[in-house]
């Protein structure tokens, strides 16, 4: 599903269009999503601060079919102003998880976020420092602090986070 948004948005790359390169993103990510044996509802959508094309919350998705009922969070596109300068990091992102699990933020325009794989779903916490948590995955994970990769989104908001998780872990940064 990403990767579908991420093409469609592909053809916008450079071309100072920002909501045509968003639409597409939203508009491959959707078709795909649609495609998928699930009855899902986005829980977390993206659009609703910025007037921006968007998978809207509580708009259903997947073909409706089998056993899978789940909450879904999406950005289609996380960098729809990079995409437009033809500048490199923007992202499409999407969460499934099970229906009534998912914390919805209402019209939230910011919050605080932290994704892990497997092995550091029970390690981290979202009120910790970023080198507390580096520190923690990488004891679930039995490695070094110096072998997590840590990505921090450039926003004004995580200006001190990416300074403190780069003395953790190995830092790749993203701007938006």
């Amino acid at each position: 599903m990403t990767e579908a948004a991420a093409l469609a948005a592909g053809r916008w790359v450079g071309r100072g269009d920002k909501i045509a390169a968003d639409q597409a993103a939203v508009d491959g990510m959707r078709a795909m999503l649609d495609s998928v044996s699930m009855a899902g509802v986005v829980v977390i959508g993206e659009g609703e601060k910025d007037e921006a094309p968007m998978l809207f919350n509580g708009e259903p998705v997947g073909d409706g079919t089998g056993p899978e009922v789940v909450d879904v969070a999406v950005d289609p596109l996380e960098g729809t102003r990079l995409t437009a300068l033809g500048q490199p990091n923007a992202i499409a992102v999407i969460a499934v998880a099970e229906r009534g699990t998912m914390f919805f933020p209402g019209a939230a325009v910011y919050m605080n976020k932290i994704a892990v794989g497997p092995q550091g779903i029970d390690a981290v916490e979202i009120e910790a420092s970023p080198t507390e948590n580096v520190n923690a995955v990488a004891k679930a994970k039995g490695v070094s602090a110096r072998e997590i990769t840590v990505v921090v989104l450039e926003r004004e908001t995580a200006r001190g986070a990416d300074r403190r998780a780069s003395r953790g872990g190995r830092e790749s940064s993203a701007d938006s």
